[in-house]
Order: structure tokens, then sequence, then C-alpha cells
């Protein structure tokens, strides 16, 4: 191989340092240069609309459109499904389901009704009216990603739903992103991509209405965009690059090990760390790691981020790899260790937490149900991975009886009272005046 796999082993001392500093809460704000480039695209399409998109798309996706061409239609779609196979159109429709069902059962749950001393509340949901979801599509292209936030909107009753996803040179957006939004139930689509997509969708333009709240992942110069456009328009999660950790220890499979940790490499500056307390595992795996890269199609790339952003932490013992693990807050954590449900009940800080070893990381990417668009770089430690949740508003019907507010009444003319507000002890008081 051109580019030789390196990977270190690290004692957990040394990996605090390495890579804690790089983590929230410490990660610092967008670099300067790449801001101001950002903003002067934002600013551009702000400025001129329609034409800002059609002359940046040129410019970074080497595509010319016209107006007319910005949104998909019908005959497009249709096209793409030529394009795709049975196959692919199955295991779409299959995510699809599973990732609904999941997402309906908890819908479900947050709904409920609490009765007590006269007082009844009523928990209630209202959607986000308008949303806009982007889809990269340029070096990768994830319809799987598009599933994963299209769905939770439809189940939380979102009635429009905008895809912005950047054309190929063919002057087309890639057929199975296409494909998905449409299975999905997404009528708003637009051949727009990178900052100025990110742009469009937040002031609007001609074409494209402005959403209300955004989401989707995306490069860093996405990301910049959807932090500076926040301060307007709500965005999702910080979400990317993909990062698994491995809690794994002697009784673990090796190979294993190695597969997943080679699976995230292969997403763009992915990172993949081993946590364990044992030494043989760790250097076990970094032979199986060497092996099982050497004989794949995309053994470079693989090699490079492994090389890059790969890394084996050893641990005293079973306890301090968990200490290790909460603190380092990873977007996925495998548990591959002897009693793996009762360690997975001592993490605080993850994403999403597989049990297993029959519950690798890929196949939740994928077709378990969950949701992979997660919190990175440490943010799980007050983020929560995307769901159903984030497309609505909760509030409270309350209906109190004349029993209930004579049951509160003291008090509340006690706590109004104590903050000098005493019109509003009067408001409870003048109910029961002709009493």
């Amino acid at each position: 191989m051109s580019n030789p796999l390196k990977v270190k082993a690290l004692e957990v001392s040394a990996a605090r340092n390495v890579l804690l500093e790089r983590r929230w809460p410490k990660i610092g704000r967008i670099n300067s240069k790449l801001e101001e480039y950002v903003k002067i695209i934002i600013e551009e399409v702000r400025r001129r609309g329609d034409a800002g998109l059609i002359d940046l798309t040129l410019k970074f996706d080497h595509v010319r459109l016209s107006p007319d061409r910005l949104r998909v239609n019908r005959e497009d779609i249709d096209k793409a499904y030529e394009e795709t196979s049975k196959e692919q159109v199955s295991a779409l429709e299959f995510a699809k389901n599973r990732v609904e069902t999941f997402q309906k059962e908890l819908f479900k749950r947050i709904i409920f009704e609490f009765e007590s001393e006269g007082v009844k509340i009523r928990t209630c949901t209202s959607p986000i009216r308008r949303v806009g979801c982007y889809v990269p599509g340029g070096e990768a292209a994830y319809p799987s990603s598009l599933i994963m936030t299209i769905v939770p909107a439809k189940v939380a009753g979102v009635p429009e739903i905008v895809v912005c996803s950047p054309p190929r040179s063919r002057n087309d957006i890639n057929p199975l992103i296409l494909v998905a939004s449409d299975i999905c139930g997404v009528e708003e689509i637009y051949r727009v991509g990178g900052v100025q997509a990110v742009a469009a969708m937040a002031y609007g333009t001609e074409t494209i209405r402005p959403v209300e709240k955004m989401f989707g992942p995306g490069n860093e110069y996405i990301i910049a965009a959807k932090m500076l456009v926040s301060r307007d328009v709500p965005t999702d999660i910080p979400a990317g690059p993909s990062e698994i950790v491995v809690l794994a220890d002697a009784s673990a499979d090796p190979r294993i090990v190695a597969l997943d940790m080679i699976s995230q490499a292969e997403h763009r500056d992915g990172v993949s760390i081993l946590v364990t307390p044992s030494r043989s595992l760790a250097d076990t795996v970094i032979e199986e790691l060497e092996r099982l890269a050497a004989s794949l199609p995309n053994k470079e790339k693989i090699a490079r981020n492994l090389s890059n952003r790969g890394l084996i932490v050893v641990c005293e013992d079973a306890e301090e790899a968990v200490r290790f693990v909460n603190e380092f807050a990873p977007e996925h954590l495998e548990v591959l260790m002897e009693g793996a449900a009762d360690v997975a009940q001592s993490i605080t800080s993850a994403g999403l937490v597989l049990v297993g070893k029959h519950t690798p990381v890929s196949a939740s990417d994928y077709c378990l149900g969950t949701v992979h668009v997660l919190p990175t770089k440490g943010f799980s430690h007050v983020y929560s991975g995307l769901s159903v949740l984030d497309f609505i508003k909760r509030f409270s019907i309350v209906e109190c009886s004349e029993e209930g507010l004579l049951n509160v009444r003291r008090h509340v003319k006690v706590l109004a009272e104590s903050e000098g507000l005493p019109s509003h002890a009067l408001a409870v008081e003048g109910r029961f005046r002709d009493a």
C-alpha cells in the first residue's frame, strides 16, 4: 500500500490529551477564514436570489441550470427510478418502514393526560410548518441519511418538506436520492448544493421559499453555513464527521472489532477508536486492521483515515474504560464486553449505544429502526440524536376546577407577593371574593 496503515495504541492519560482537547466543550468557533468565505456565498444568495444560485452552481458543481430547472419535477423522479434497481428500491422502502415504525411508537409515548387534585393537564404537539433537509450528493451521496431525516418529519406531521441536493455533472441529482425522496413522500426537491443551498433554505429566493428549521449533514462548509444562518433559522444537532468507539474486553472477537473500525474509516474524516482494558486485544486488533485493510478495494482511503484518525486506548480496567468513554461522548458506541447489557447501563453520554456482536454500527446506519443522525465531537454530552421530537412543538392544555384552584390559592398568594407581583395573587383571589 502506498499509505501504510499505522494505528497508535495509547495509555488512557495520553489519549485524554490527544482526544479531549478537540471535543466539546473545548471546540472553538468557526475558523475566521472559513467563516468569511461562507459569509460571502450566503450574502450573494440573499442579494441575488435565483441568479446567485445558478451562478454558484456553475462555479462549484460545473452544472449550468436555468430557473425552471432548479426544482425537480415528476418526470425527473420517474427517470431516477429507471436508473435504480428493484433491490435498491426494496432496501430503501425497508429502511423507511423500520424507522417509521419506531418513530411512531416514540411519538405516541409523548402524548398523555395527567390529573391530580382538580387539575387536568394534557400534553399536545403541533408540527413545524416547513422544514428543509440538506442531502450531500457530490463525493458522497447518502439516501439513507435522507430517510433518517425525512421520516421523523413525516411522522411528526410536517406539511412542507424541502430537500436540496447538488446536481452531478449530468445535470441531475443522484437517482437514489430522488427515489428515496419519493418513497418518503417529499414533493419539493431542488438541484442546489453547498453553502448556497443552506442560504436558499434559510432566506429564500424567487423559486425556493424559506424554511422554519433546517436539517441534514455536510462538510465543513455546510456546517459553517448552518452555524451562521442559525442566528436567523434554527438548525439541527452538530453532526459530522462520523465516529465509532468500540468498548471491548478480552472476550471480544478482534476481527469483528477491526471490521467495525474499518467501516467507519470509509467515511470522509471518519474517526475509529477502540477502548479496551486488554493489551492483548489491542495488539491483535492492530494486526487484524493491517491484514483486513490490505485486501479492500478502497484500502488507501481506509489506511489514510485509520492512520490519521484511528486510535486504540488501553485502560487499567473496565471501570476506567467506561469513564473514558463517558468523557469522550462518542457518536456511535459498540459494547463488546462480558455482561455488555449491564455495561451499557453505565454509559451516560453517547449518541447511540449498540450492545453485543450482532449489533454493528453499519446495521444501525440503515435498517435497525434507529436514526443515524447523531451528535458528534462530544456534543452527545448535551444533545440527543435526531427524532420526531425535533420536528414538533410541545405544549400543554390545562383545566383547573374550582376545588383545584382553592387547593393552590394560598401558595400562589405567598409566591406572588414574595416576587413583588401582587396582581398575580389578586387574579386568583378575585375569583373567590363573591364566594
